[in-house]
């Protein structure tokens, strides 16, 4: 089930070229089962169409502040009370301006001033316009009043500039909407998420690795973010794009990793090691390709660093580590043999054996197992099963078992 799934989306749109790209924003939300309600400006109109947003929204379009219908004579009031959030994409100068000043001279500023629910603005406008003092210092009240503006991307813009000021990409806007209907029970916690595989070289051409996607660990560091916390995200080769509002440090070795996490975790007060390290890497580097043969090849392989057991051995007092492990047969015991001998608090353990399981899927089906208890976990998506994992470790933070410092 999407995040998404049932939220009334008021979505108000403004004079701006990047209005077209609204429309694909409704096909999204719509897709995810959101009921959206759109609101036009004026100037909207004359890049698209209300029939084109009415059409995809499959609800009419609120265009006049003076409409003569009666459902609607009360629209400015009534609309941010029939909805979970006000939407506005994209936001042009003009807009945030009246909104910052407490104008209401059109349907949409007066709907955003009347809103007693939270309010997303998305900038969206040349390069000069954003970089303006005003622009800056408008943008900065909207802010104070508690508004969530999502920071413009950067690229080629409709006038033919390169620069900051496209609208922002939908899946940044999408990540805080998702916020906003998420507990926020990981805020100013400093939490550290590895995912993905790591290779290991064997010669220019060829490399030992595992079937790791990754997505688990994106899926942990996506919820985190929505639930407030201050994500670090190391990921080993994966083709994943980077989530928005967190730190990603892309690695390839175990080597790489270990350095990165072991610098990491001295300020770190949740860590979370989601990835498929590599257990064994070539006792050397082939500099040329290795030639096949008749009497075919023998590898001799060393162990790489448990990075898992080293975080254990030196973990700071109150800090939470959380492991995962991938197993075949017996999950509860191998389970539970990991969580004590690695000094864990809580160990996710999976089958990747299942079809629906283990890498390179859309579900997963876990049992987390802690000092306390086991629990089973039913078939759910990877973003579902991470909130339940995260649910868990909320639980133990609040059973003492972490908020460090530095966390």
């Amino acid at each position: 089930m999407s995040g998404l799934q049932g939220k009334r989306i008021l979505l108000g749109i403004t004079g701006s070229i990047a209005a077209y790209k609204a429309a694909e924003w409704v096909r999204s939300l719509v897709k995810e089962e959101a009921l959206v309600t759109v609101i036009l400006t004026e100037a909207a109109e004359r890049f698209v169409s209300a029939l084109t947003f009415s059409a995809l929204s499959g609800n009419p379009v609120h265009r006049d502040m003076f409409d003569e219908v009666s459902e609607r004579v009360m629209a400015h009031i009534n609309l941010s009370r029939e909805a979970d959030v006000l939407l506005i994409a994209p936001a042009t100068a003009q807009t945030i301006a009246k909104l910052a000043h407490g104008m209401a001279d059109n349907l949409l500023v007066t709907v955003a001033l009347a809103a007693r629910i939270p309010v997303v603005i998305c900038p969206a406008m040349n390069s000069s316009m954003l970089a303006h003092s005003a622009t800056l210092e408008n943008i900065s009240r909207l802010e104070q009043f508690g508004y969530h503006v999502v920071q413009p991307g950067s690229g080629c813009l409709a006038c033919g500039e390169t620069g900051d000021g496209r609208l922002a990409d939908w899946d940044v806007a999408r990540e805080t909407l998702l916020a906003l209907f998420q507990p926020q029970d990981l805020k100013g916690r400093n939490i550290l998420i590895t995912a993905g595989p790591t290779r290991e070289p064997l010669d220019p051409a060829r490399f030992l690795s595992n079937r790791s996607s990754g997505k688990m660990g994106f899926a942990l560091a996506r919820t985190a973010w929505r639930r407030g916390g201050q994500v670090t995200l190391v990921a080993g080769p994966v083709h994943l794009p980077d989530p928005p509002g967190m730190e990603v440090i892309r690695v390839t070795t175990a080597e790489e990793m270990a350095q990165v996490v072991f610098d990491r975790a001295k300020s770190t007060g949740i860590i979370v090691k989601s990835a498929a390290v590599a257990d064994f890497k070539p006792v050397a580097y082939a500099s040329h390709k290795i030639k096949k043969t008749q009497q075919g090849l023998q590898l001799d392989l060393i162990k790489n660093i448990d990075i898992l057991s080293k975080l254990g051995e030196k973990r700071l007092a109150g800090q939470v580590i959380v492991g995962f492990a991938a197993e075949s047969r017996d999950h509860a015991g191998e389970g539970q043999r990991k969580l004590r001998e690695k000094n864990l608090d809580l160990i996710v353990v999976n089958d990747i054996l299942g079809t629906k399981t283990g890498f390179d899927v859309e579900t997963n089906q876990v049992t987390l197992i802690d000092r306390q208890a086991t629990t089973s976990l039913p078939l759910l998506s990877k973003e579902a099963t991470a909130n339940r994992i995260w649910d868990k470790v909320v639980q133990l933070l609040g059973e003492g078992s972490g908020h460090i410092n530095v966390a």
